[in-house]
């Protein structure tokens, strides 16, 4: 967007629109509009814009560049108090709350692109309702790599391939309510090898067979295992109840003893 000039003299409408590549008529617009009008006339009545001009137009570019309208633009460059870097200052932050919307887009859509990978076929708006802000994909990559050989992991992604909103919304709910049992048991002091600590770690087990893959209690056995080993597993029960983590692995691993 050159549009200045090392020369002081004026320029005429034609050398303005080659220098700003701009059209004529859209110069004539902002004149018009009263958004740039140039500052001198040559003695034939033809319009003429001097460095300031050229200035001034620079502004109105670099702002319509990045999205504003006219009249936004208007009101921007009649601030008495805006000089140049005021100007400059205004549009970095435009361009900033640009960028962040479009970098929000991007998360969203490579969001969607590894949701369908996974087999989660949910748009944005579907995916929010049913995780919230947990992202389901954010450790797909990672879990394709450890188990993308396995049976379990084919078989999951046959199944969910298929599942609707209302699926996703259902699993989600029963997860909720096995965690929430094991908390609440968990703040009851109950140990994790009575017997309703056994119920919810085989509900818990059935649910993973039911949804994802045949989860066999040596299976069930190695996520409690991961369940401790990997903070992000344990992150997620602990910021329900400090120690859950362990209680809920603790009572997987008694549900699973002898069944093997």
């Amino acid at each position: 967007m050159p549009v200045r000039r090392t020369q002081d003299e004026a320029l005429t409408v034609g050398e303005v629109a080659r220098l700003a590549n701009v059209s004529v008529r859209t110069l004539h617009h902002y004149d018009e509009y009263g958004l740039l009008s140039p500052s001198e006339r040559s003695e034939a009545g033809y319009r003429r814009y001097t460095p300031s001009d050229l200035e001034r137009l620079h502004a109105v570019l670099a702002y319509r560049e990045l999205g504003l309208e006219l009249g936004a633009i208007q009101e921007l460059l009649s601030d008495p108090a805006a000089d140049p870097m005021e100007h400059l200052k205004r549009q970095e932050t435009v361009l900033n709350a640009r960028l962040e919307k479009l970098l929000a887009m991007r998360r969203s859509l490579r969001k969607q692109m590894e949701a369908i990978h996974m087999g989660i076929n949910l748009n944005p708006k579907e995916l929010l309702e049913v995780f919230g802000e947990e992202d389901p994909t954010k450790h797909a990559k990672e879990a394709e790599e450890r188990w993308g050989g396995t049976d379990a992991y084919r078989e999951s992604q046959r199944r969910t391939k298929g599942y609707t909103k209302e699926d996703w919304l259902r699993i989600s709910q029963e997860s909720e309510a096995i965690e929430a049992r094991f908390a609440e048991l968990l703040a009851a002091g109950v140990s994790p090898t009575d017997q309703r600590a056994l119920e919810a770690a085989e509900a818990h087990r059935q649910l993973i067979s039911r949804f994802y893959y045949d989860c066999g209690y040596a299976i069930h056995r190695g996520l409690a295992e991961m369940y401790l080993a990997d903070p992000r597993f344990t992150a997620h029960y602990e910021q329900r109840a400090a120690g859950l983590a362990e209680f809920v692995a603790d009572a997987i691993k008694a549900n699973a003893s002898g069944r093997d």
